[in-house]
């Protein structure tokens, strides 16, 4: 027989339930725009890739590719910045133009590597990450100093290849792709933790509401710029080019 205590206990069990199905409902929801953002990207991709008067209008004019990377870098600094003025559509048209974008950009590994190589880099990636997306979400451990290090390192490889990109270095990009595996496996980790924190602070119902799905399509990008780098990073390492 159930005795007063477990009918006492029984609101904050409820409570508890809920709180977990809602932080369940935020990050299913990220990881399902992560998920769309690069099936975009890989559609378009494969889209331009497998055009021959596509890749002549983008890739073959370096004025026009140049362009297309300057508008894809403004952009995600841009929707970075804006993200807090943004209305919840605004911010998922500008995620999903930045996933189409860096696809049609990114069709150009199509042409350099071989299509086998580029799966088998992509599963390695899909692993990689979600291990370290997985440890991000179940550690007890503070992962902000470790985020804090990724930050600086990140910022470090950029001026390294913006240096890179006069020397033409391979012992130096090499060094670049090196580290940056293991910045942006450190950053998925921070990421993932730095998202579930997140999720704790979506109350119950505001998950539908403005506030929470415009979080969820923050996250994404977020772990969506993770994945790609780190994919970016291994391709350079271990792919095999054509």
């Amino acid at each position: 027989m159930m005795n007063r205590n477990s009918y006492d206990r029984a609101p904050a069990a409820y409570e508890a339930y809920d709180g977990a199905l809602t932080q369940t409902n935020f990050i299913n929801r990220v990881y399902g725009w992560m998920t769309v953002g690069l099936a975009v990207t890989a559609c378009f991709a494969l889209l331009v890739g497998s055009n021959e008067a596509l890749l002549r209008a983008t890739l073959g004019k370096p004025m026009v590719y140049f362009l297309l990377c300057l508008a894809e870098i403004g952009l995600v600094i841009w929707l970075s910045a804006a993200f807090q003025r943004l209305s919840t559509a605004a911010a998922t048209l500008m995620f999903l133009v930045f996933s189409a974008l860096n696809g049609v950009t990114l069709s150009a590994i199509l042409l350099v590597y071989e299509p086998r190589s580029i799966a088998a880099t992509f599963f390695i990636t899909s692993g990689t990450f979600g291990v370290m997306s997985l440890y991000g979400y179940l550690t007890k451990k503070d992962l902000t100093t470790i985020g804090n290090l990724a930050f600086m390192g990140l910022i470090g490889i950029i001026i390294a290849s913006l240096v890179n990109w006069f020397l033409q270095s391979s012992a130096l990009m090499t060094i670049i792709n090196y580290l940056g595996v293991f910045i942006f496996i450190g950053l998925t980790a921070y990421d993932t933790q730095k998202i579930k924190q997140l999720s704790i602070g979506v109350g119950e119902g505001a998950i539908e509401a403005e506030t929470g799905r415009k979080l969820a399509i923050y996250g994404a990008l977020e772990l969506y710029l993770d994945f790609i780098n780190l994919f970016l990073m291994l391709l350079r390492l271990f792919g095999n080019r054509r």
